[in-house]
């Protein structure tokens, strides 16, 4: 989290500049969706929060998936 001294504290995109969407519109790198890379500027603390929560099931679930 980041935040300066005179704002509240901020979520940090969990985006790591590796964009690649696959077939569901899922962003390999971050595990977001399309809607909520792009509506991430606009989320509130606890959307953020939650969307961070559905990255991690994707992540979690694509590596269960593609284990080898």
């Amino acid at each position: 989290m980041t935040h300066r001294a005179d704002q509240p504290p901020t979520t940090t995109s969990p985006c790591i500049r590796n964009c690649c969407l696959d077939n569901d519109d899922i962003c390999m790198g971050c595990y977001r969706s399309i809607s909520e890379i792009v509506g991430w500027q606009a989320a509130t603390e606890a959307k953020k929060k939650a969307i961070l929560q559905n990255c991690g099931r994707r992540k979690q679930a694509y590596q269960s998936n593609h284990s080898g």
